[in-house]
């Protein structure tokens, strides 16, 4: 009679790898001190101004304080100026992004002459400093009768982002595959369907990062707006707290909490859409 041995085998224990445990701990140091910052403007901002002045900007709050918020809410008027923001950063992101979208695809996809050319001329546009921009806008935007509204500012920054969003979509469009773009054009597809059923579709996780970028970047502009909304009805949420502090028409916890009104929108915006930049990257990355 054969016997049959059955040798056990051992499952090898995973291998601890000190490097993965030294880089979750370097991320957690470095988000602690990403929001080490936003804490403590929090914590400020709940205080009285007795409390500040007792303990410092680093003692814990001994309540829950919200004199602060609301005198500035009230005084600045913080509704009307957080309508205009979004109105503004969220037209010039979906303006850019469909501005971006067509220059992209006639230079990346139509290959129109002297591309590499006017791709140079959008990377030259996209870094002039908006110190040399003032004078030419407020001149053209009096002259057109643009001037102190929102919608002068909307064709401003559209035009400014999308110049950006033009040389990063040409280079994502220019290694498109262009065999689905023929098939798509032997099924009968014209130009504008191939963008619009093909092209956009494939290009949604690119398109999903430049729009959460340029309303963020639009939502922190300040000089621009500063000149071109000179109406208190018409500011941006930077601008009205940037003509306040000027003032000195605030004390320590006042200007914390103007700081954290001021900076809580586009964080809740960025966590939002959180999804589609991790998307957007992920595809990046993939190709």
């Amino acid at each position: 009679m054969a016997t049959i041995t059955t040798e056990t085998r051992r499952v090898p224990l995973r291998r601890r790898d000190p490097g993965r445990y030294a880089l979750l701990v370097a991320l957690g140091l470095l988000a602690v001190m990403m929001l080490l910052p936003f804490g403590i403007v929090t914590m400020n901002a709940l205080k009285t101004p007795a409390e500040y002045s007792a303990g410092g900007p680093l003692a814990l709050p001994q309540g829950f304080h919200l004199d602060g918020l609301v005198t500035f809410w009230e005084r600045v008027d913080f509704g009307q100026k957080l309508f205009n923001s979004a109105l503004i950063s969220g037209s010039v992101a979906v303006i850019a992004v469909l501005l971006s979208l067509f220059n992209a695809y006639a230079l990346g996809i139509g290959r129109v002459r002297g591309r590499v050319t006017l791709l140079v001329v959008f990377l030259m546009a996209n870094t002039l400093p908006q110190e040399a921009l003032v004078y030419p806008l407020f001149h053209l935007s009096k002259q057109v009768g643009l001037y102190d509204t929102r919608l002068s500012v909307i064709i401003v920054f559209s035009v400014i982002q999308s110049a950006f969003g033009t040389y990063l979509l040409s280079s994502v469009l220019a290694s498109f595959p262009r065999e689905v773009v023929e098939a798509a054009k032997v099924d009968g597809a014209n130009k504008w369907q191939v963008l619009w059923r093909v092209v956009v579709p494939m290009s949604r996780p690119t398109l999903g990062v430049l729009m959460v970028f340029f309303f963020i970047w639009t939502w922190n502009e300040f000089f621009l707006p500063l000149v071109m909304l000179i109406s208190n009805d018409n500011q941006t949420v930077s601008v009205a707290l940037g003509v306040l502090q000027g003032q000195r028409m605030m004390d320590a916890t006042m200007t914390n909490a103007s700081a954290l009104l001021g900076v809580l929108p586009a964080v809740v915006f960025f966590l939002l859409f959180q999804r589609t930049l991790t998307r957007g990257i992920a595809a990046g990355a993939v190709k």
